[in-house]
């Protein structure tokens, strides 16, 4: 595709969803590293950071997932859409992703993986999730996304949802990530008809702030097989 071209197609708006417990601004650095180039939107989820979550929506991953599409398109105005999730958003894009239709140019997930339930690991999930007194958030939210994301039939749901993906998906690992280990990205990846694994070498769970660039690196090129940059 030549320069011209991308310069006459509209850039895709990077929306980002993070992690359990953790807020927006967790992307900043990874952002540094694509804007202005990239057009990046990294809210805070309902209940996490400065978001209040609304009385109506519950804490559950289609629910939040049904949000973030709406606050996805909204944002889009139209244009086209990448969606990226790390950890529990991964899950959140997950169930994003079948309601945004050809919006939706493409999803990179990191840090994500499973669908295979795991009794023992969860039960100890659950059990730090019912202990969160020193949480500021909203932790009906927080305990709420965990129990679900935790039950048996969301974590067997989930190879299902990745099958019936219909839109090209980047899976980005750490081989020193001890919460997600690449073993289990890569399983879960593995269900997605079009997909793309990269593991970064050195980095942990939260490669877009401990390791931006290599990250950049990463995920640009396959962005722009996707999607033009903003010209």
């Amino acid at each position: 595709m030549s320069e011209s071209t991308n310069l006459r197609e509209p850039h895709a708006q990077l929306v980002m969803a993070h992690g359990w417990l953790l807020r927006g601004r967790i992307w900043q650095p990874l952002q540094q590293q694509l804007e202005p180039q990239w057009s990046c939107w990294a809210p805070d989820l309902p209940g996490f950071g400065s978001a209040q979550r609304p009385p109506g929506l519950s804490p559950t991953l289609p629910a939040y997932g049904r949000w973030l599409a709406q606050e996805a398109k909204a944002r889009a105005a139209g244009g086209p859409l990448v969606l990226l999730g790390h950890s529990l958003g991964g899950s959140v894009v997950l169930h994003a992703a079948a309601l945004l239709g050809d919006q939706l140019q493409g999803i990179v997930l990191l840090g994500c993986g499973g669908g295979v339930y795991q009794r023992r690991p969860f039960t100890r999930l659950r059990q730090v999730g019912c202990a969160l007194s020193w949480f500021q958030g909203d932790r009906r939210a927080a305990r709420g996304l965990l129990l679900n994301s935790t039950q048996r039939r969301a974590v067997a749901g989930l190879p299902k949802l990745v099958s019936q993906l219909a839109m090209p998906s980047l899976w980005v690992g750490g081989d020193n990530d001890q919460v997600m280990q690449p073993l289990y990205v890569r399983h879960l990846a593995g269900y997605a008809p079009d997909h793309q694994i990269e593991v970064i070498p050195g980095a942990g769970h939260l490669p877009m702030r401990d390791q931006p660039v290599a990250l950049a690196e990463v995920l640009i090129p396959w962005l722009q097989r996707l999607a033009s940059p903003r010209s």
